[in-house]
């Protein structure tokens, strides 16, 4: 690959510091964008934003990533990324985009102490879980409370669990964790579901599916893990507990894309779109992982996709 001349940094007018290539988001797309960007001696600056290295910091155990065969707990990947990406030349800061305008090249980013300019910027903020937000949902997080079957399944062999929630992602988290799990018991606050009539046939014919309809959470119980639920019936308001060993939230995502509203295009569900090389509406601004993938959401495909937009902006910056 042909390596660009481009400066490491420097300051414009201002006061403004301008680096070729910004990445916003520390989570392993960003990561992975870090990396590969840094080797083709962009000197990316990447801006890690509030959740230091994304949702994959909070998953306990991450089993299925290649090259970990033993796993490795989330924190400990998300530092061994950073580690690597730092080794080639990424400059990493502990702060977060607060605005962004992209109408104009060089594009500007501004975080709260400090203005910063570039000539290409890769979108790694990520989504995040929408949540219950009921007691002992926070502090039960990882210790029972998960937002990922695919992630923490495994942990609840022979147990039992509930999983919250009425769409597609609820009913096909279900299934998967059957594999696993003794009993998985569907809370939903509604008596029909929103997702796809294939899907319902096929968890109706899941002997280890149950159901308990018009129910929503009000709190999770437990000391040092999940314990039970207390459930609230919709329709006549009593409440009761329900014992659990754990409890998986699908409930939907949010992308974290607002502060690219009006000037990347987004989806109807707020994703940003961007073709198959990571490209979105604005040439020179590319985006990756989960902000722009409604629909894998894994550590894995995120990379992938940081992977990509780093060799395409680097392609972009190339040809100026």
């Amino acid at each position: 690959m042909a390596k660009t001349t481009r400066k490491k940094v420097k300051t414009v007018g201002n006061g403004q510091e301008h680096h070729p290539l910004i990445i916003l988001g520390s989570g392993p797309a960003g990561m992975s964008a870090a990396l590969y960007a840094a080797r083709a001696e962009l000197h990316p600056l990447l801006l890690t934003g509030m959740e230091l290295h994304g949702q994959a910091a909070v998953t306990n155990q991450i089993e299925n990533y290649p090259g970990f065969p033993d796993g490795i707990n989330g924190p400990q990947l998300g530092a061994l990324f950073l580690k690597q990406a730092e080794k080639f030349g990424t400059k990493t800061l502990f702060e977060t985009a607060d605005g962004v305008d992209l109408h104009t090249r060089p594009f500007i980013v501004n975080t709260y102490g400090k203005v910063y300019s570039t000539d290409a910027l890769i979108v790694a903020t990520g989504a995040a879980p929408n949540h219950l937000n009921v007691p002992g949902e926070i502090e039960l997080t990882g210790r029972g409370v998960s937002y990922c079957a695919t992630c923490d399944g495994w942990f609840f062999k022979d147990r039992r669990v509930v999983m919250v929630g009425g769409g597609d992602s609820a009913l096909e988290e279900a299934l998967f964790v059957t594999r696993y799990a003794t009993s998985v018991t569907i809370i939903h606050r509604r008596s029909e579901f929103r997702a796809g009539i294939l899907l319902q046939e096929r968890a109706r014919q899941n002997p280890r599916i149950e159901y308990l309809l018009n129910h929503i959470i009000v709190q999770i119980i437990g000391d040092d893990a999940v314990k039970a639920v207390k459930v609230k019936d919709v329709r006549t308001g009593l409440e009761k507990d329900f014992p659990t060993d754990g409890v998986f939230i699908f409930v939907g995502h949010t992308p974290n894309s607002g502060l690219f509203k009006g000037q990347l295009e987004l989806d109807e569900r707020g994703y940003i779109k961007t073709n198959m090389k990571m490209e979105t509406n604005i040439p020179g601004v590319f985006a990756a992982g989960e902000v722009a993938d409604p629909n894998y959401r894994q550590v894995v495909t995120s990379a992938g996709m940081g992977a990509a937009a780093a060799i395409q902006a680097t392609r972009f910056l190339q040809k100026d």
